[in-house]
């Protein structure tokens, strides 16, 4: 039972891990999380009490950093917050999505491709099974990596665009909204709105988003946390 008690997007990382995901997770009682090869996420049931903190720390190992995404939370005695986060939430209202031509989608013989683009660009977390998330897209130059952009989370009714990058040499180009567009072209297809997170203080990405059609629905906090050694 999925069991958030607001938006299901009040909740997005447990709402996927409890459906689209499930088979990707790290799931016991009120407590679930992505393994770290794929995100860094995990959450906690909504409306649950300190027992889904033993939960997932029955699920994270000592010293193992996760991260969850929503409201902020305040972890028990045993646990240490590493860094909090300000982020936005936005919500698909007038995204003119399109299929794009010389956007081809990648997998997992595109990782190193893929981990190399994300670290010079920093869009956000990206692991090397993130792919397995859902469709990632790319377009090449010459053969390069140089724009790239996928699906994350999936809570009910929604996906979330994630990973959207270009490459320095190639920016002013419209590439990022292009994979954007075009992702959001494969969600809209299976009858779901597309949605995204970013850093509350990455001002030209919250430009470019509202400029073709997201708009701001919450702020979120990230908080960091890892178990400490008994």
């Amino acid at each position: 039972m999925i069991g958030y008690v607001t938006h299901v997007l009040d909740h997005p990382v447990w709402a996927a891990l409890n459906g689209a995901h499930a088979r990707l997770g790290h799931l016991k009682g009120e407590a679930a999380r992505y393994p770290s090869d794929v995100a860094p996420f995990a959450a906690l049931r909504p409306g649950s009490d300190g027992r889904a903190w033993a939960d997932l720390a029955a699920i994270t190992e000592p010293g193992e950093a996760v991260a969850t995404v929503g409201a902020a939370v305040t972890p028990p005695a045993g646990w240490e917050v590493l860094e909090v986060f300000a982020g936005v939430q936005l919500v698909d209202v007038s995204l003119r999505a399109a299929a794009d031509p010389e956007a081809v989608r990648l997998g997992p013989a595109d990782v190193d491709e893929m981990l190399d683009l994300i670290a010079r660009t920093e869009p956000g977390p990206f692991r090397r099974r993130t792919v397995e998330l859902g469709t990632y897209l790319g377009i090449r130059r010459e053969g390069r990596l140089v724009a790239m952009g996928g699906e994350r989370m999936q809570p009910p009714g929604w996906t979330e665009i994630s990973a959207v990058c270009t490459d320095p040499a190639y920016r002013g180009q419209g590439l990022a909204t292009r994979i954007v567009r075009a992702v959001a072209a494969g969600v809209r297809a299976r009858g779901e709105t597309p949605f995204m997170h970013a850093s509350a203080d990455n001002t030209a990405a919250l430009r470019l988003y509202e400029s073709i059609g997201f708009r701001l629905r919450r702020d979120v906090v990230i908080t960091v946390v890892e178990p400490r050694a008994a």
